[in-house]
């Protein structure tokens, strides 16, 4: 696993550069994500532009506006920031390459480099404003294309993602968020898919209603991107080995060294002893410990096994038990090996990703394109938590996860939109 892309370079590349400590793989897949998203969502949104289907809006642009002197000083202010953390990360660099994110989150730094960063930002800013400043606000009126409003609609998915899958986490994991509230709401961990879309689909249906921009167009627009960001996604949930993982695959364990090694159920039994404190830590007892044997068929042998149980070694949240011969933040593995569902996702929904690109043209009736991501995903997500790790509810007698029930709530969901959509809609000429 790697934890950040300075793990990644030195084992593929044999590079030991430091300062990619700072650049975490789960930000970096999530950062990707969003950039692939914004590229499909624009070129789709482009094509049915040019088909009539959406149409721009007209607004007004500031093309000048008078000298303000707030913004030379917020420039002026994270240049500070930015010099001060990174001459002293080059400074102090020994101490602090060992805990990279520490030191950006600590009050460390060095106050020259602050103040030169600072004041070479802010006078850039200052000769800008002085240059394109007029005495009054300047508007023009200008058309402005759905497309165009990309970054707008990135930024908030972003934001209110983020915002809904800490929420959403921390209602599912409700016991942890009571016991450290500050830590649960701001640590790096704990995120819920689910909760980040429904946010983000409620905050940008409404950014596109405000601006009178077709709101049938624009979910169908956005299924395929969607889909895509992820799977990205789960790229960085899987490299980085960020606990989103399945149940234990009693058929295999884990050697000291992380290697996965093929063993019978008496076997299993016996590395749960082995390791009965962090069986006990994780679950209480160990007498409910969530797994399955699966062997790997015969008929799949030109796969690896760790397609079929992994042991996440040198994962990002320390999790498992210590690594023989390992000295280090990230010397942790799993001593029983676990489904990596985050893979099967991967490749799921870049499939479905493909399979929803290629209906963006046959599906011509507004909305259903979009119900059909719904059920797809739905279905996807429903059937993954049967060997995921997640809290479960008592809900008349049925022990369902939140995943669960939000994914079922989609396919039906889905299923009436399709049904709704083609009853007050048309179906439109086929796109060439």
């Amino acid at each position: 696993m790697y934890p950040n892309l300075y793990y990644a370079f030195k084992d593929l590349f044999g590079l030991d550069f430091r300062l990619l400590k700072l650049l975490q793989t789960f930000g970096f897949f999530v950062a990707i994500a969003f950039l692939v998203a914004a590229y499909v969502l624009t070129i789709e949104l482009k094509r049915r532009e040019k088909l009539g289907l959406l149409t721009g809006v007209k607004g007004k642009a500031i093309v000048a506006k008078p000298f303000n002197m707030t913004e030379v000083l917020v420039h002026a202010l994270l240049g500070f920031v930015l010099g001060y953390k990174i001459l002293g990360l080059a400074i102090e660099w020994d101490e602090t390459v060992q805990d990279v994110q520490a030191y950006v989150f600590s009050m460390q730094g060095n106050l020259l480099g602050g103040v030169v960063l600072g004041a070479i930002l802010g006078y850039f800013k200052y000769k800008d404003a002085r240059k394109n400043h007029a005495p009054e606000i300047k508007e023009e009126i200008v058309t402005i294309m759905p497309h165009q409003r990309v970054p707008d609609i990135i930024v908030m998915a972003a934001v209110a993602g983020l915002l809904g899958a800490k929420i959403f986490h921390n209602l599912e994991n409700w016991s942890d968020f009571a016991h450290d509230p500050i830590g649960a709401l701001f640590s790096f961990s704990g995120l819920t898919f689910y909760g980040g879309l429904i946010v983000a689909s409620y905050v940008i249906i409404r950014y596109a209603i405000k601006k009178n921009i077709n709101v049938w167009q624009l979910i169908d627009s956005a299924a395929p991107s969607l889909m895509l960001a992820y799977g990205v996604g789960r790229m960085g949930c899987h490299f980085s080995g960020d606990g989103d993982w399945g149940i234990y695959n009693s058929a295999y364990v884990t050697d000291a060294a992380g290697k996965i090694v093929p063993a019978d159920p008496a076997k299993f039994q016996e590395m749960v002893k082995a390791s009965e404190q962090f069986f006990v830590r994780q679950y209480g007892s160990l007498e409910h410990i969530p797994h399955a044997a699966f062997t790997k068929p015969s008929g799949l042998s030109f796969l690896p096994d760790w397609f079929f149980a992994y042991g996440y070694p040198h994962n990002v949240i320390n999790e498992g038990v210590q690594m023989a011969g390992c000295a280090g933040k990230y010397c942790s593995v799993l001593p029983v090996s676990v489904y990596p569902t985050a893979l099967y996702e991967i490749i799921t929904c870049l499939i479905l990703f493909a399979v929803l690109f290629a209906l963006r043209k046959k599906v011509t009736v507004p909305g259903v394109l979009f119900g059909i991501y719904l059920i797809m995903n739905g279905i996807e997500r429903f059937f993954i938590e049967k060997i995921r790790v997640n809290t479960k509810y008592d809900i008349f007698g049925f022990h369902p996860t939140q995943a669960e029930i939000i994914s079922s709530l989609m396919v039906i969901g889905g299923a009436v939109l399709i049904w709704y959509c083609r009853k007050i809609h048309k179906a439109a000429k086929p796109a060439i």
